[in-house]
């Protein structure tokens, strides 16, 4: 496999380095936090420029309408909360103060979907990138390794408009180079093959790479599209992707109604009608278990990919 890692991080300390960094970079960067500072690997940060950063407490609501009040001075906020919190409890001031007025508002959300584990399904939330995606003008960002996230909270810094980040709670492999350009709304080809496209998001990337290798082993030919910005979707990168394969599974830790499964199945049927198989939560909540235990029961890992490769082969 082309790709390989030495180190397991989590994502979400990605986020805290790429903000640490943006304190120095950036003084227009500002922080704000509902009461979850450790989580969210906000420390440095705080360090680095404490008249920058603003504790907000458990006020959810609070914090994204302070968020939206900084911008028209200039600012850059970085809102800091669990996905669930960044999006269900405040979906209200997102939509009326921040996305209807195009705030320059950067929603960064930890602890995303079934790999946050032990929490259970109060907090595994699983409906916030079709959430965030429908809100006109939202850009949309999950991405898959701590590299990735570091890069990605570097460059919505210098993006104009308001941007909803998302990332996670387990350590997970860092398998994208360090000095991988991050371009938002661009995909990026992974591993070129010849007989399925699997386009993946976040922790399902990997997942997805581990399943190309065992396939090729098979004689199953895979290529692998990471795909971290969900809206604006790279629509070029997947078109030409399946103009050679015919083929094509979507992977991502998420429901299956409203993710990135459902984006590339609207523009496919838009613009080049192509079978699909879709490995993502069926319409349901989760439960407490270790990370591994939930992927492997709701059907999100490198096997449930395998299976969907397989499935589409025989279609």
């Amino acid at each position: 496999m082309k790709y390989t890692y030495t180190e397991q991080k989590d994502t979400r300390s990605g986020f805290g380095a790429g903000l640490a960094e943006l304190a120095d970079k950036n003084p227009n960067v500002v922080a704000l936090c509902a009461d979850l500072i450790g989580s969210l690997k906000m420390e440095k940060f705080i360090e680095k420029a404490p008249e920058r950063f603003f504790q907000i407490g458990i006020a959810e609501a609070n914090m994204m309408g302070i968020a939206a009040g900084l911008t028209i001075n200039g600012k850059i906020p970085f809102t800091g909360t669990f996905a669930n919190f960044s999006t269900s409890r405040v979906y209200d001031q997102i939509r009326q103060s921040i996305a209807y007025s195009n705030k320059n508002v950067k929603i960064c959300a930890s602890h995303a979907g079934l790999t946050l584990g032990e929490d259970g399904a109060t907090h595994q939330v699983l409906e916030d990138i079709g959430m965030m995606k429908m809100l006109p003008g939202m850009t949309v960002i999950n991405t898959c390794d701590y590299n990735q996230t570091k890069a990605a909270t570097l460059a919505i810094a210098d993006f104009e408009g308001p941007v909803y980040l998302r990332f996670g709670r387990p350590v997970v492999p860092v398998f994208i180079p360090e000095d991988m350009p991050f371009e938002i709304g661009k995909g990026i080809m992974l591993q070129e093959g010849t007989d399925v496209t699997i386009v993946a998001t976040g922790h399902l990337v990997w997942e997805s790479l581990l399943a190309a290798d065992a396939l090729e082993k098979e004689g199953i030919s895979c290529e692998v599209i990471n795909i971290h910005t969900i809206k604006p979707l790279d629509e070029e990168i997947i078109l030409k992707s399946v103009e050679k394969t015919g083929r094509i599974v979507t992977a991502e830790e998420h429901n299956y109604i409203g993710g990135l499964g459902e984006s590339v199945a609207g523009m496919l049927s838009r613009k080049r009608p192509t079978i699909q198989e879709f490995v993502a939560v069926n319409d349901t909540f989760g439960e407490s278990a270790t990370p591994a235990e939930l992927m492997k029961k709701y059907g999100i890992d490198s096997d449930a990919v395998q299976a969907a490769v397989k499935r589409i082969m025989e279609r």
